[in-house]
């Protein structure tokens, strides 16, 4: 046995006067004893402060660690309530045979750990407004806590754990080989392998300082039995004596009704994704939160204590989110027909509902009729549902756009099923972030998506969505074709299906400004935008739609008119020619054109190969779409002269709402006539409305929301169809989350009343979207640049595009970036250039070239770089980020040696 103590003073980050001992009287196995804790408590230096906490953050370690873990919540709860925020008490234990509390001789199962903390918050006197918070093994025991203490709960929390061991899987090859028999002790108490392990997987940063903090209170064998003894309590199967209790544990999560939070760091080789999917089915309304690169020591990976707080802040205010709370009552205002309503429709009609271009017998056009598509569908969808696949479960799609995608999308969407859609131009490492991320159930693929499947471990039943020989099959775990699983639902009855506030899709963004993100959309959301396209631009059944950009391939089914995928790859848009568009057009009778900027951009390059009847084709759009970026007057006025009597739109959007202001080509040539700089991107649609938060001295965006014209600042949207979530990314969620007043009374410039749009898009659903713009006296919107690209001068925050615009009035510039370079407050303007003629190689533009750069721009120049090429995303082939340019503009101007960007 071994008394309680104080730590050691001098232990990095921790405040000696949190430290405390507490004495309780023994429970369960432990009855008829007095027990000391040690444990870390901010509770006496609030009521020295005077400050009342509004509730208790009860934090329990795991294995092998100790309160320590918790230092950074303890020492930043106590700054935030001296700053005003939310105070919360902390309470961050040892538990008993760890830390630095008392070592007993009384073996300490799940069962008594738990009973153990329930005899600390007696002798605490804990009441209500209780947060319990555990890692790893210790968010198992304080959720057993939370479970049996319904009376003082509030919330829960956790970072990394489980709460469950499926049967059919074993536990993780670590906890296996520290369990195997005489392995046991020798690496868990005997030796401090087990805890040299554990500190082993958190970020590399970890100073040796830090890991000899972590390891004070296990110096010898008899301190460290307490890991000995929760290694050898891993509740693997039902003949573990703990087993009982984690079921007891893992039912009463279920039953939860309060705010929840989990934290992950998905590079845990022990607590994989696989157990935040089951805590996640446990706790479906939980905020989650997936930090990328942060592994089973997230505390130590990533400044949790921040996000923690700041969730902490909305329960104290009761606007953090409980069961069933993010979903709004339906409203029979907002009714609208489901995405597969025109397949029902027209499910006896033989006329062409979809075509792929070049995918026929001899190159010919694939011609898909409504009533094979929907019928196709059903099956899909009938299939799918035999094979398992309930509402809810995710699909991870990783098909070419086309026909075949279409299908799968339409069935997943009948039967409540969730897509997944990233871009393979995400590259290998972005699209294993995505997938992984989103840990799918079912993984439907071609083969070079099931290789990656395979090869980068990522979950899900796999189906291909082609028929491949045995042997590939096998090798790539494929259980089902779609072909086989078309032939399971032929003729078998569909589910119910799904409501409008069920999820439907999770699409992935970019990655062009940052990892690329989960957009979450409900059916009803995913209907909004369908709606919203239709009634902007006039859709009807006989418009027919090319659709040469992705997000917008698939939506021809849903509006009820025949659409066609060009010749191309349609997820590398600069793939696209000018007779691959006219091809399009003539093989369906498109009325409309949908383009995104990079395709346009080729499109024209490619002009002169078209021949009269192609050029006739054109002739014939009348109307003509460019999104995913702006687009240049120049660049527009090229392809009106190819479709001439189109009316060209570029409507502004993101993945996290897909329409939300339009202008025409009128709209531009009078923009073109006024001072602003930037793209204008024209006026709201529809029910939608814009707001500018001004941009401070420093360039943060933190000025109250308005519609002043003139004010440079971050554009912040509100639509129908804007997005749910982001998925698992509840803190990057919050960041891009302003709090307005009532979108009816704010609206009312707009066109815009409380009666207008009665449901949830009126209650506050306002999205920061990270772009820099201004609105004019006229309403309309010019963009000018990416908020993190915005730099800041002697003169103030500068945005980048309208020096760009100035830049590219020169004949000879093909693309312009203006980029930052040096401290910030003295930042000077650099010029990286792309030259209609390519630059062989990287260089500094000549006097003469520089003299009619600054000529053209009243922004000074401190320099200019012409490269071969600009480094552009590859979704659009448009977005380029300047945050990493401006670094490698630096670097070149110091006179370091470097490659083109």
């Amino acid at each position: 046995m071994r008394s309680a103590s104080r730590p050691p003073a001098g232990l990095p980050g921790l405040q000696e006067r949190f430290s405390r001992l507490v004495e309780t009287t023994g429970v369960g196995e432990d009855t008829g004893s007095r027990r000391t804790w040690h444990l870390l408590d901010t509770g006496p230096i609030l009521h020295e402060l005077g400050i009342e906490p509004v509730g208790t953050v009860l934090a329990v370690h795991g294995n092998p660690t100790w309160s320590y873990l918790w230092r950074s919540l303890v020492s930043e709860s106590i700054s935030a309530a001296e700053s005003g925020a939310s105070a919360w008490r902390v309470i961050a234990v040892d538990q008993l045979e760890m830390g630095f509390s008392e070592r007993t001789e009384v073996r300490r199962t799940l069962e008594q750990r738990i009973l153990d903390l329930g005899a600390l918050t007696d002798e605490l006197q804990l009441s209500g407004d209780v947060v319990s918070l555990g890692h790893d093994w210790g968010g198992v025991v304080a959720l057993g806590w939370a479970v049996r203490h319904p009376e003082l709960l509030t919330a829960v929390a956790s970072l990394n754990t489980a709460i469950d061991q499926p049967s059919e899987l074993p536990i993780p090859a670590a906890l296996r080989l520290a369990r195997f028999g005489p392995v046991l002790r020798a690496s868990t108490s005997t030796s401090p392998a087990f805890l040299a392990t554990t500190l082993a997987l958190a970020n590399p940063s970890l100073t040796p300082q830090v890991k000899a903090a972590y390891s004070a209170p296990y110096l010898d064998r008899a301190s460290r039995l307490g890991i000995e003894q929760f290694v050898a309590d891993i509740p693997v199967d039902e003949s573990t004596q703990s087993h009982a209790a984690l079921q007891g544990v893992s039912a009463g999560v279920a039953a939860l009704d309060v705010p929840a939070l989990l934290l992950w760091g998905p590079r845990d080789p022990i607590f994989t994704d696989l157990y935040l999917g089951d805590l996640m089915r446990r706790l479906p309304h939980a905020e989650v939160h997936r930090f990328e690169g942060a592994g089973h020591f997230i505390a130590e990976d990533t400044p949790y204590a921040t996000h923690l707080l700041a969730w902490l802040d909305d329960v104290a205010a009761g606007t953090a989110r409980r069961r069933g709370q993010h979903a709004p009552e339906a409203s029979p205002d907002d009714a609208s027909a489901p995405m597969w309503a025109a397949l029902d429709e027209h499910r006896d009609d033989p006329s062409i509902a979809a075509l792929e271009m070049g995918r026929g017998a001899n190159g010919a056009p694939l011609r898909v009729s409504w009533r094979q598509l929907a019928r196709r569908v059903d099956e899909i969808a009938a299939g799918l549902s035999a094979v398992g696949l309930r509402r809810g479960d995710r699909v991870s799609l990783l098909v070419q756009p086309g026909v075949t995608l279409t299908a799968i999308v339409y069935a997943c969407l009948r039967i409540g099923a969730v897509v997944v859609v990233a871009d393979a131009g995400l590259g290998v490492k972005g699209l294993s972030r995505a997938v992984r991320g989103a840990w799918p159930d079912v993984v439907i693929g071609q083969v070079p998506g099931l290789t990656a499947a395979k090869a980068l471990g990522w979950p899900g039943l796999r189906i291909s969505a082609t028929s491949i020989p045995a042997s590939a099959r096998a090798a790539l775990g494929v259980a089902h074709s779609l072909a086989e699983v078309a032939e399971l639902g032929r003729g078998a009855a569909l589910p119910t299906p799904p409501g409008p506030e069920d999820l439907a899709a999770v699409l992935f963004t970019s990655g062009s400004t940052g990892p690329a993100k989960g957009v979450v959309y409900t059916h009803r959301q995913l209907q909004a935008v369908r709606d919203t396209l239709r009634d902007t631009y006039g859709v009807t059944a006989e418009s027919g739609l090319v659709t040469g950009f992705a997000p917008f391939a698939l939506l021809g089914p849903a509006l009820g008119t025949r659409s066609v995928t060009p010749d191309m790859d349609v997820t590398s848009p600069r793939t696209l020619t000018a007779t691959a568009v006219a091809d399009a057009v003539m093989a369906a009778d498109a009325r409309i054109v949908f383009l995104s900027p990079a395709a346009i951009l080729n499109v024209v390059a490619t002009r002169d190969d078209l021949d009269a009847a192609q050029r006739e084709a054109l002739g014939s759009v009348d109307t003509f779409l460019s999104t995913g970026a702006p687009i240049g007057a120049r660049l527009l006025d090229d392809a009106c002269a190819l479709m001439p009597n189109a009316e060209a739109h570029t409507p502004y959007g993101m993945t996290e709402c897909l329409l939300v202001t339009d202008i025409d080509r009128e709209g531009i040539s009078a923009a073109a006539l006024a001072a602003d700089h930037g793209v204008c991107v024209g006026t709201p649609i529809g029910r939608n409305v814009v707001r500018i938060s001004a941009l401070d001295e420093t360039g943060a965006a933190t000025g109250a929301p308005s519609d002043e014209a003139g004010v440079l600042g971050e554009v912040i949207i509100s639509a129908p169809h804007l997005k749910e979530r982001y998925d698992r990314l509840a803190m990057t969620d919050r960041a891009a989350v302003r709090d307005l007043p009532h979108r009816g009374a704010e609206a009312a410039g707009q066109g815009h009343s409380d009666q207008a749009n009665p449901h949830q898009d009126d209650l506050g659903r306002w999205h920061r979207t990270g772009d820099v713009g201004h609105l004019d006296a006229e309403g309309r919107l010019w963009i000018e640049g990416r908020l993190p690209h915005v730099f800041v001068t002697v003169d103030g925050p500068l945005a980048p595009v309208g020096t760009e615009q100035d830049l590219e009035t020169l004949p000879w510039v093909r693309r312009a970036a203006v980029v930052g370079v040096g401290p910030a407050g003295t930042a000077q303007a650099v010029a990286v250039l792309e030259t209609r003629e390519p630059s062989r190689g990287v260089r500094v533009a000549e006097a003469e070239l520089a003299d009619a750069l600054r000529a053209s721009t009243t922004q000074p120049l401190a320099a200019a770089l012409i490269v071969p090429e600009l480094p552009t995303d590859i979704r659009h082939n448009s977005k380029i980020d300047r945050t990493a340019l401006a670094s490698w503009a630096e670097r070149a101007l110091s006179g370091e040696r470097v490659s083109a960007p």
